[in-house]
């Protein structure tokens, strides 16, 4: 008999490193920049809700796509590659409609190809599944290199040193994609969405994505204006990025240690452990501000409201979406929880910026 195959951890971490260095410039800086250009915080809001609503309908889009070839990796490279040519059109919009239009178009790749390689990283684990916050830890590195390298030059030269940062990390995420070998799932059978939404309408399953929606959608605030928010309560642009560094710090310590949680208290418990603590971060984040030390421990508990959350998440949709339906119910999860949830949560908060 064959040994099994070890899968190519460096290849699948170097992927999350690069992905997620790209939200470690959007999360802290993009709204800065758009706030340079002059636009009001409802259209900031709106610009944000775009960047994240894509996940509505990209992922579902792409995820048939890939369910139905049986060629995941194959999706994941166009879409990477589509999403850095799409993202150099940034550096000739103009105004809020051109800015809004080149938004819609890089997101709609960028947004499709995470839940697809989330299937084919899963794929490549195999029965070591629960080793996936091992590998998923790398995209919290790459989110905090991404964060503290780039704060003192925005410092130094303003927020718009977010366009070329983020225009060659898009280009690292297509040659890390280039570098991944395909994973051997299996292609699905026609009969595929109307199981789909058999398994999505169960009881468990459709809470489980009302959870994720909600979950989300309290995080469509902080991740659209944070940065805004410490910079008018008098925190400088290098401390607001060590304070988003802080959280994703507390939470590589959280993936090194999922594998052992899960196996000791099993997702659902702690899912439930991440939503009471996310309730607790939202109010003290409200309330206290003003208080270095408060703050900053409010950025640890990000550990949880995403660390937590989102490997428990992971596990369950992988549990319950199965086999030749893997892609698709890795989208569904991104569309209603990320897609909607954190969409609706950032265009909330643009709204009631100004008036609340």
């Amino acid at each position: 008999m064959n040994p099994p195959r070890q899968p190519p951890y460096a290849r699948l971490s170097f992927f999350y490193f690069c992905y997620f260095a790209t939200i470690g410039v959007f999360a802290p800086y993009w709204a800065l920049y758009l706030q340079s250009f002059g636009f009001s915080a409802a259209q900031i809001g709106e610009l944000l809700a775009i960047l994240i609503g894509t996940k509505l309908i990209a992922p579902y889009v792409w995820g048939a796509l890939a369910d139905r070839s049986g060629k995941r990796m194959r999706v994941v490279r166009a879409g990477a590659f589509l999403a850095a040519a799409a993202f150099l059109l940034n550096y000739v919009v103009i105004g809020y409609w051109s800015m809004a239009l080149v938004m819609a178009l890089y997101s709609f790749f960028w947004n499709a190809i995470l839940p697809q390689f989330e299937a084919v990283s899963m794929n490549h684990l195999g029965r070591r599944h629960h080793r996936y916050s091992i590998v998923r830890l790398w995209g919290s590195i790459g989110f905090i290199v991404a964060v503290l390298s780039l704060a003192p030059l925005v410092d130094h030269y303003g927020p718009r040193v977010a366009l070329p940062a983020l225009g060659m990390i898009f280009i690292l995420i297509w040659l890390a994609a280039m570098l991944t070998p395909p994973d051997h799932g299996h292609p699905a059978t026609p009969t595929a969405p109307a199981r789909l939404a058999h398994v999505a309408l169960r009881p468990p399953v459709f809470a489980l994505l009302l959870v994720c929606f909600f979950m989300h959608f309290s995080h469509g605030g902080y991740y659209a204006f944070f940065s805004i928010y410490l910079e008018q309560h008098g925190y400088s642009k290098t401390a607001a990025g060590w304070y988003w560094s802080l959280g994703v710090m507390a939470e590589v310590f959280v993936f090194l240690a999922m594998t052992t949680l899960i196996r000791k208290y099993g997702a659902r418990r702690l899912l439930i452990a991440a939503l009471v603590i996310a309730a607790l971060r939202w109010t003290l984040t409200a309330f206290f501000v003003a208080d270095p030390l408060i703050l900053a421990f409010t950025q640890l508990l990000h550990a949880a409201t995403f660390g937590l959350y989102h490997a428990a998440s992971i596990t369950l949709i992988h549990h319950y979406f199965t086999g030749k339906l893997q892609g698709r119910g890795q989208a569904l999860y991104n569309s209603i929880g990320v897609g909607v949830g954190g969409a609706g949560g950032s265009l909330a908060a643009g709204y009631m910026w100004d008036t609340l």
